[in-house]
C-alpha cells in the first residue's frame, strides 16, 4: 500500500508545482479559452502529463521487481504516444493524424518489447486469425491507439478522463486479483494512484489539464492493460476488457459515426455535441445554477463517471462469462444510445436525424460566459 501514497503524492506535488509556476511555462503550456470544443473560461497550463509521467517514473523505481517487469516495458512503449502528444500540448502544430500513428506505434512497440499482442478475443474464428502474428500486432496497435485516442477525447471538463481512466484500472485490478495475478493488480493500482493524485488538482476547479500527452499516455496504459489481462490468463477474454472501457470505446464509436454523417464536416474535426457536453449543457448546469463557471465544468465529472462506472461494474463479477460480458456490452450501448437521444431530442428512443448538421438548441461558435446555448 506505501507505494501507491508516495506516487499519489508526488503526482500531487508536481501538479502543484506545474500550477504555481505557470508564470515561468505558461507563454508555451497554457491552453487557450478560445476553442469550439473548449468550455474553460482562463487560459490553464495543459502539460498535466508532465507529473503523470514523473509521478510513473517515480512507480517503477519503487516497485518490486514483479511489478517493474510489466510497469518497465508499458512506460518505455507509451514514450511515442506521451511525446507526441506533449509536442502537440507545447506547439500546438501536431496534427491528428500524426498523433494517431504516434500512439499506433506505442502499440506496436509494447509487443516488440513483451512479445504480447491480442489473441484472446473470445471470437474463435477471430483467435485462429490472430495466430498470424502480424495481423495480431496489427489489430493490437489499432485496438490501444484507438483506446488512447478515445481517452483523449473524452477529456473534455475538469475531472472526466481521470476519473473514467481510474474506474477502469480499478475493475481491471480487481479482476486481475480474482484470477491471482497481484503483479498486474498492483501496476493498476499503482497507475490509478498516479491518476487520482492528479485529479486532486484538476478536479473540480481545473487548475491544470491532462493535455494530450498526459491523455494519450493514460489511455495507451489502460489500453495495454486491456491487452495484458487477457492475454496473461485465458480464462479471461478480450471481451471483459471491452466492457470495463465501454465508454471511451462507445464515445469514439458514435463520435466517428456522428461526424462522418454530417456534410462537410470531417470526423477529425471537434464538434461541441459529444455526450459530455450535451450532460453539461442539460444536467450539471441546470444543476448547479448558482455556482461558478469553472465549478459547473467540474460537476459535469460524475454524472459521466456513472456511465464509466456501470459497465465496469458488471464486468467485475462477470469476469470469466463471456454471454454476460457480451449482454453488458449490449446493454452499455443501449444505455448511451438511449441517454444520447434523451438529451437531444427529449425523448428515450434514437432517430436519424440525431445525426444530422443542426441539432436544436445548440449553437456552433464559441462564447465568452458559461452559457453555450
Amino acid at each position: 500500500m506505501q507505494i501507491y501514497y508516495i506516487v499519489f503524492v508526488v503526482t500531487l506535488i508536481a501538479s502543484i508545482l506545474l500550477v504555481t509556476t505557470q508564470g515561468w511555462h505558461g507563454q508555451f503550456s497554457m491552453d487557450s479559452a478560445v476553442g469550439v470544443q473548449k468550455f474553460h473560461k482562463t487560459p490553464t497550463p495543459r502539460v498535466g502529463g508532465v507529473a503523470i509521467a514523473l509521478g510513473l517514473t517515480c512507480a517503477w523505481l519503487l516497485s518490486e521487481a514483479d511489478v517493474r517487469a510489466i510497469l518497465g516495458p508499458m512506460l518505455l512503449a507509451g514514450i511515442p504516444a506521451f511525446g507526441f502528444g506533449l509536442a502537440e500540448d507545447i506547439t500546438k502544430k501536431v496534427g491528428v493524424l500524426p498523433r494517431l500513428l504516434a500512439t499506433m506505434f506505442s502499440g506496436a512497440l509494447g509487443w516488440y518489447l513483451t512479445g504480447v499482442a491480442m489473441q484472446n478475443t473470445g471470437l474463435p474464428v477471430f483467435d485462429w486469425l490472430l495466430q498470424f502474428t502480424p495481423l495480431a500486432v496489427l489489430f493490437t496497435a489499432f485496438a490501444v491507439g484507438g483506446l488512447a485516442n478515445a481517452v483523449n477525447i473524452i477529456d473534455g471538463f475538469n475531472g472526466l478522463a481521470t476519473g473514467a481512466v481510474s474506474i477502469m484500472l480499478g475493475a481491471m485490478g480487481l479482476i486481475a486479483l480474482t484470477v491471482g495475478d497481484a503483479p498486474l493488480a498492483t501496476v493498476c493500482f499503482t497507475v490509478a494512484a498516479c491518476t487520482i493524485g492528479f485529479g486532486a488538482i484538476n478536479w473540480p476547479l481545473g487548475k491544470i489539464f491532462l493535455g494530450d500527452g498526459g491523455a494519450y499516455l493514460l489511455g495507451f496504459l489502460v489500453g495495454w492493460i486491456a491487452v495484458l489481462l487477457p492475454m496473461r490468463h485465458s480464462e479471461v477474454t478480450a471481451w471483459v476488457t471491452l466492457l470495463v472501457c465501454a465508454y471511451p470505446v462507445l464515445e469514439v464509436g458514435f463520435s466517428y459515426r456522428r461526424k462522418s454523417k454530417r456534410i462537410g464536416h470531417h470526423p477529425g474535426q471537434p464538434d461541441k455535441v459529444h455526450l459530455h457536453m450535451l450532460v453539461y449543457r442539460r444536467l450539471a448546469r441546470p444543476s448547479f445554477p448558482s455556482s461558478s463557471c469553472a465549478m459547473q465544468n467540474g460537476m459535469t465529472a460524475p454524472f459521466m463517471w456513472l456511465l464509466a462506472a456501470l459497465p465496469a461494474l458488471w464486468a467485475i463479477p462477470f469476469a470469466q462469462n463471456t454471454p454476460m460480458l457480451a449482454l453488458g456490452f449490449g446493454v452499455a450501448l443501449f444505455t448511451y444510445r438511449s441517454v444520447y437521444a434523451r438529451l437531444t431530442q427529449f425523448r428515450w428512443c434514437f432517430a436519424p436525424h440525431t445525426m444530422q448538421v443542426k441539432m436544436p438548441g445548440f449553437v456552433t461558435s464559441s462564447s465568452a460566459s458559461c452559457k453555450f446555448d
